[in-house]
């Protein structure tokens, strides 16, 4: 990788193939098998990496008309989606823009607040739910129905690297834009596997 000449999302590439992609029989979240695994917190975790995975995110909202001047907010079902949100977050402040960041519990806390989506209130607020990969579109799904329920405004669904198994085509049957940094041919992955 020659960092100094690849596009930013050129070189996250090379960090996830690097990094987070890891060959043999393995048993998905989502119940199925797959020839390989993508274990994005090896990248979104990465000192150099996550910073990249930020200025990646943020450059696809912006392109996709999702970006901090529409949007307030980026976050997804935890734990997938908080370092991915983060990273959007710290990118957005480093070009002097506002972009807050959430995190969506799996159920509400029994205690306290007994709140599912944490950190700054979501209510009447336009926002993107993250994830580091999708396989399904499971985790997204859950994230979409608990910001709804919390009066947020999913304006799209953003994710690090698409498996391309299905989770595309669940998210837009729920009437949510859908968008990709990259999918398994940028990591030199076969279809359909």
């Amino acid at each position: 990788m020659n960092q100094f000449n690849d596009s930013p999302r050129a070189q996250l590439a090379a960090y996830v193939r690097e990094h987070a992609v890891i060959h043999g029989e393995v048993v998905l979240a989502s119940g199925k098998t797959s020839d390989h695994y993508v274990d994005m917190r090896r990248v979104t975790l990465h000192h150099a990496a996550a910073p990249l995975v930020g200025h990646v995110m943020l450059d696809l909202l912006e392109e996709e008309g999702m970006g901090p001047a529409e949007i307030d907010a980026v976050g997804g079902l935890t734990m997938g989606a908080d370092p991915v949100a983060t990273a959007i977050l710290h990118a957005a402040a480093s070009r002097g823009l506002s972009m807050d960041a959430f995190v969506v519990r799996k159920e509400s806390k029994a205690h306290g607040l007994q709140r599912q989506v944490e950190g700054p209130d979501v209510a009447g607020r336009r926002v993107v739910a993250v994830e580091d990969t999708s396989t399904t579109g499971g985790s997204l799904l859950t994230a979409i129905e608990a910001l709804r329920a919390a009066g947020a405004h999913v304006m799209g669904a953003a994710v690090v690297v698409d498996r391309d198994t299905g989770a595309r085509q669940r998210i837009e049957a729920e009437g949510v834009r859908y968008v990709t940094a990259l999918q398994k041919a940028d990591l030199g992955l076969a279809s359909g596997a």
